[in-house]
Order: structure tokens, then sequence, then C-alpha cells
């Protein structure tokens, strides 16, 4: 697939470091001088802007993390006066207060061209006919793609969230060639494909660009083989910029290539905030090298990944995150032993009738802690052999056991059942039913 921008994504390392470096101290200087909570934060270290010498400097910057940049709410954490703000998303929750992202229009036609190096990579051009399922509104998934969709060329299909029977006429009328939404909403549709009887040849669907949520390998092999695309994985998140920061090359598939120039990436130890090396699975880090509105400096996502610095087999230089494999929030201690959504998930891809969706509730009876997975399940094992059913009840708790080192209860659901838009699958009930602090 041809590469959007071939001067950047192939350049040197040793010219992309000096680049980053530059863009860097400007970013310093831009934060320092226009947001408040940076220069008390710079004070509070006895730092100046102009100490960032090497790109090794970045680590005496302050880390930022979301409750900081809700503390700014709505406008504290700008850098440049509100008129010259063109656009403002915020991902807004019922019980938080959002974080706000404000673009200027540097800021926006920056985002159209790393989202359509991202669409590109995945390979996207000019003749396809991207179907958008994301939510239009204050998110900024939607938005994001649709810019660099058409910065391409692509025709876009503005559809926005909402009935899979909807989705799947326009795509059958339209003539659809790339899905864009969440891999358990590719799945939803795919899983309404078989229950309609509808075959995938009555399709024109080649790509699914998707994101938005960590899905492992044997998702994507699932939502390949049962739509008949090739299906790429894209990362995201609404305090940096949104779509663009990083996304798979289609010939590989081996790591999201890094936006580099615009974002300078780290991977730390969760607990003790130390870098780690290349290869090493940690917390990601990321700061912004030319966000005006908002510049944001060493900012703790909570996404689990690594690095790897290494140029890809396609031509691209820029350093590759791992995909996304848990969130640093989403992760519970049970006795000692540390459970994720993605450990989880990993047994339920060897076990034939479960759908890889679950949701892990951990609770305390007494001093006892309990662990409870529930499953979706396909629609013909319920409706089977009682026995098979009690089997694979059974095969799955063993199997959690043996790769959690712990025991859990295992329950299964219908498919479809399990709230989808839940941000963390694992809900700790400890501390609410304890009143003392869930151990961490």
């Amino acid at each position: 697939m041809p590469i959007w921008n071939p001067r950047i994504e192939t350049m040197p390392r040793v010219d992309l470091e000096q680049l980053q470096l530059e863009r860097l101290q400007v970013t310093a200087n831009r934060a320092w001088e226009g947001v408040p909570f940076y220069r008390r934060r710079f004070e509070a270290l006895g730092l100046m802007p102009e100490q960032i010498r090497s790109l090794d400097d970045l680590r005496q910057l302050p880390f930022t993390t979301k409750d900081d940049l809700r503390s700014g709410y709505p406008y504290d954490m700008f850098a440049v006066p509100l008129r010259e703000v063109v656009r403002i998303h915020a991902p807004w929750g019922t019980t938080t207060t959002p974080t706000v992202a404000g673009y200027t229009r540097n800021d926006l036609q920056h985002w159209r061209e790393l989202a359509a190096r991202v669409l590109s990579a995945g390979g996207l051009t000019k003749d396809d006919v991207i179907q958008i399922s994301f939510t239009y509104g204050l998110l900024t998934d939607a938005f994001g793609l649709h810019q660099g969709a058409e910065e391409i060329g692509a025709s876009v299909i503005p559809v926005t969230a909402g009935a899979v029977e909807q989705q799947i006429s326009i795509m059958q009328d339209f003539r659809t060639t790339a899905l864009v939404g969440t891999p358990s909403y590719a799945l939803q549709i795919a899983e309404a494909l078989a229950e309609k009887g509808v075959p995938r040849t009555s399709l024109h669907l080649r790509w699914g660009m998707l994101g938005g949520e960590p899905w492992s390998q044997a998702t994507r092999a699932r939502i390949e083989a049962q739509l008949g695309i090739s299906a790429t994985d894209n990362y995201r998140i609404s305090e940096i910029m949104g779509p663009g920061v990083s996304g798979e090359c289609e010939e590989h598939k081996d790591g999201l290539h890094i936006n580099e120039d615009h974002f300078l990436c780290e991977i730390v130890d969760p607990e003790s905030g130390e870098v780690l090396a290349p290869g090493q699975t940690g917390e990601l880090v990321i700061t912004t090298l030319t966000k005006e509105a908002l510049p944001v400096l060493r900012y703790r996502t909570r996404d689990l990944t690594s690095l790897n610095p290494e140029p890809c087999a396609c031509g691209r230089t820029l350093a590759r995150m791992a995909r996304v494999s848990g969130r640093t929030d989403d992760m519970v201690i049970v006795g000692g032993v540390k459970i994720s959504p993605a450990q989880i998930e990993a047994v339920l891809s060897g076990i034939e009738g479960l759908e890889p969706h679950c949701q892990v509730l951990v609770d305390r009876a007494g001093a006892v802690d309990r662990v409870e997975v529930q499953v979706e399940v396909s629609s013909g094992l319920l409706t089977g052999d009682m026995r098979h059913l009690l089997k694979t009840q059974n095969q799955l708790r063993e199997k959690l056991e043996k790769t959690l080192g712990l025991a859990a209860e295992v329950k299964l659901v219908e498919a479809r059942t399990l709230d989808r838009r839940r941000p963390r699958r694992i809900l700790d009930r400890r501390k609410s039913n304890s009143g003392h602090p869930a151990q961490q």
C-alpha cells in the first residue's frame, strides 16, 4: 500500500529525533508561557524550559494525568485565547467532569493529515466508500476519521452508531468498502448477518478500520473470517488529539506505527513511573509536539503496551506500539494475583461456542474474595444439549484457574447481553461491600 507521507513516515531516525527535540522545546515553552498549571509544575521542580536540551531531558518534565486535565475544566489548560480555538471536543460522562480538548486551525490541519496517514496505512484509498459507525458528537472518534477520509479523497458515509440492521442496509445499498467503528460493533454486524442468513458476498466490504477498545488477535481473526475483510487496529486518545496517534499497516499488522513527528511516546512502570526499555510492557505516556491549543506533557494514558523502534518491513521508520493489552485501571489484584480482561479473553478464544466478551465481578464475603466471570455464549450452545453447556462451563472454569492461578466462578449468558459501552470490564465491589479500600 502507498505511504501517505513518505518524507516523514520513512525519515531516518537521526533526522526524526532532531525534529522531535526542536518541537519538544517549543512545546515546553508553550506550556510554560500559556498554561498556569504547567508553570506551577515547572516551578515546583525548579525547572525552566530552556533546560530541555536533549530528548533524554524529557524525563525531567512532570507527568500529566486525566485528573489534572479535569481540574482545568473547561478552558484552564488551553495555551491560547479562546478566540483562536475553532473546535472543542469533550468525552462527556455521567458522573465525572469531562476533559476538554481544544483545537486551533493548525491543530485541525495536523489532525486531518495524521488521520489520513492511519487510514492509508490500513489500506484505504480515494477509491473507497467509508462507512463511519462511531457516534458523532463531543467524542473525537467519528470526526477524526471522517476528516482523514476526506483528506485521502474517499467517499464518506456518516451513519453514526445505531441499529445494526440500518448499518447492513446502507452497506448493501451504498456499496460500502470500508467499515470504521469498534471491534465489538463489527462483531455485532457479523452476528446479525449470520442470523438473517445474509451472505457476506452481498456486501462490498474489503477493509475494517477498527479501534476504540482493546481487542485480541483471535477477535481480529473472527471478524476477518465472518465479514471477509482485512481489519487493522488504530489508537486514539481524546485528551491528546483523537484518531491519528498510531495505526497498523495492512501489509504486516506488526504493531501500530506512531506518528512520532507529532507525539513523543514513552513506556513507564505503572507503579514507579520509571521509563522502561524498548520491548518492555508498561503504561504508555505521550507528549504532544505540535498541539497549539492544548499542549500536553507526559500524559499518563493508563493503556498498557510496549514500543518497538525498529523499522517495519513496509518501509516506515516510525516506532511501533504493540496493540493495547489492557489498562492499569482495569486490572485488580485478588489474593496477590493480578487479573486483567486480556488474560481472560485469551482463554475464551480457545473454547468453541464462547464469545469474546466478558464481565468480571470481584466481591468480598467476610475475609474471602470471590471472582465471577460472566461470558457470552453462542445461541447454538444455549439451545443445545445441556450436558454440552455444563461441559463448556467446567472447561472454562478449569482453564481460568490454570491461567489466573485462582478459582473463579463462571456464569454463561446470552450473546449481546453484556454492556459493550462499559469502559471497564472488571467491577471491583470489595470497597463498597466491606467499607475498606479494595486491594490494588
